[in-house]
């Protein structure tokens, strides 16, 4: 019998630690981190204030979105408690595994290490990308949803396996669960299977089996809408008129370029595009570009928020990385090295640039803050809210003790309500009401309270509601950024109502 010795060249080497997946997973773990040491710098976001009041008040829906947000934000403060960094930390994981998903449907489609990490970078660094994953919203995890779609799209499409419409539909699910928006990107899909030769599986039980799964799991959402006569459609439509009466539309095509991908990567996406319609590798997988084009056409033609087309974006990032590597193994060797020095000094320029203007660092009132605050108002709308809070406290406080137990706060919009609520349980404040969205349907309470703290609200829109109003304090921050808060700073404490409580609840209903 041949021996064999410890160290002899019998001996296989081990491999190597540094797989295309495992280098995936560090990149992805790189990006979880970078979120987690630069997202605590402010405070918390208006909208993840409401997110954070919903899952404190979980329900199988919500007249802003379904309950899928809510319930994971109620996860991850009962595991990591409440603060900053644990409310975002599922935001940051979402837009890690997103990264890995894009390095993944490059590898389905063909792509070599080289372009599994230019696509994982290239997907990861887009604005609105790296700002879904700073801040715990409903459009983080619709984000997440829509690659996940994408990349168990293209296995299916490789293998032929039809089983794979099982996945596809729960995950489409979830995405109902999270944003409504996922019925244009299911629609699209639907449409890139009628509009290629994925049509075949129109005759296959794991399809429509994908179909029940999905409706499934938004049946709970389905039944809330159900019995509250689907508010949620007059809140959207409420939404999409004013959008419309704003122009919030009006940039749609020119931020596809700008914000829902990075500028210095736009040949990415487009090269996916054409390899997804114009090569013949591509065509197993044409049903993945009828998908983008059919959801950025309804965007297009329906006014949509230009964001609501991004998570379409990885997708076609992926087959761009395998063209260009394509066409960079066409080169000599010389040429190699320039376009691909050429191509890594773009990228990290757009992560550069997109990383400034998108992630939480810049200091307040810094030459960097004024330029973010240009391009957009998510961190401005992070500041005054400790304040706002602290101010109420001190006029409820002040409040005569026999009127303490009959007072109430009433908010003007449903994040100041948010924001009372959450962060006023240290002073002993009473839970805030609002006639905003959600807030509305909780009501003004039984009995209704005779002195409100009143905050958010103008001069004549109090004096229309109550007969007897003072101006006690002005909301300010020790920043003096001009944000939401500012737009109506004065706070009132007001005395009887110039309606009855069911009339004056009706008047207060509004959708922001």
């Amino acid at each position: 019998m041949k021996k064999i010795s410890i160290g002899s060249d019998n001996m296989k080497p081990s491999k190597s630690f540094f797989t295309d997946t495992n280098i995936l997973l560090l990149l992805g773990l790189a990006l979880f981190l970078l979120h987690m040491f630069t997202n605590h710098q402010y405070g918390f976001h208006q909208d993840e204030l409401v997110v954070m009041d919903n899952a404190n008040n979980l329900d199988w829906g919500y007249i802003e979105y379904p309950p899928l947000t809510p319930f994971l934000d109620r996860i991850e403060t009962t595991l990591f408690g409440f603060s900053l960094v644990s409310a975002r930390t599922f935001a940051a994981l979402a837009h890690s595994i997103v990264l890995v998903l894009a390095g993944l449907m490059a590898r389905e489609l063909g792509g070599k290490r080289a372009a599994q990490i230019l696509a994982a970078l290239v997907s990861a660094i887009a604005p609105i990308a790296l700002i879904q994953g700073s801040l715990i919203q409903y459009v983080t995890f619709d984000f997440l949803w829509s690659v996940l779609i994408a990349y168990l799209l293209i296995r299916l499409l490789k293998s032929d396996n039809a089983r794979g419409w099982l996945g596809i539909g729960a995950v489409i699910g979830l995405g109902m669960m999270t944003k409504y928006t996922m019925a244009f990107f299911a629609a699209g899909l639907a449409g890139g299977v009628l509009l290629t030769d994925a049509r075949r599986y129109l005759r296959s039980k794991w399809l429509w089996g994908g179909v029940v799964i999905s409706l499934l799991i938004f049946l709970p959402n389905l039944i809330w809408q159900i019995q509250h006569n689907f508010i949620s459609l007059e809140f959207l439509s409420s939404i999409h008129a004013r959008d419309v009466a704003i122009g919030r539309a009006d940039d749609y095509l020119m931020e596809q370029f700008l914000l829902s991908s990075n500028p210095f990567t736009v040949l990415f996406w487009m090269a996916g595009l054409y390899y997804y319609f114009f090569t013949g590798a591509g065509k197993q997988f044409r049903a993945i570009g009828w998908m983008f084009v059919i959801t950025f056409f309804i965007y297009l033609f329906t006014q949509g928020r230009s964001y609501y087309q991004a998570p379409a974006y990885p997708m076609l990032i992926a087959a761009g990385a395998v063209v260009w590597q394509g066409w960079t193994e066409k080169l000599s060797a010389v040429k190699t090295r320039l376009a691909t020095g050429a191509t890594w000094g773009l990228v990290g320029i757009g992560a550069l640039v997109g990383g400034a203007l998108s992630l939480p660092i810049a200091p307040i009132n810094s030459s960097l803050w004024n330029v973010t605050s240009e391009v957009h108002d998510i961190f401005t709308e992070q500041i005054g809210w400790d304040e706002m809070v602290q101010t109420v406290a001190g006029i409820y406080a002040d409040l005569p003790e026999d009127e303490k137990s009959r007072a109430g706060i009433l908010a003007g919009e449903n994040d100041e309500a948010a924001a009372l609520n959450l962060l006023g349980g240290e002073y002993g404040l009473p839970k805030a009401i609002s006639g905003g969205n959600t807030f509305y349907l909780r009501g003004y309470g039984n009995p209704p309270p005779e002195t409100l703290i009143v905050v958010g609200f103008t001069q004549d829109a109090v004096d229309s509601l109550f007969a007897d109003c003072v101006v006690t304090e002005t909301v300010t921050n020790q920043y003096n950024v001009e944000n939401d808060l500012r737009d109506s700073p004065n706070i009132y404490v007001c005395r009887n109502p110039r309606l009855p409580w069911d009339e004056l609840w009706e008047k207060l209903k509004r959708y922001s």
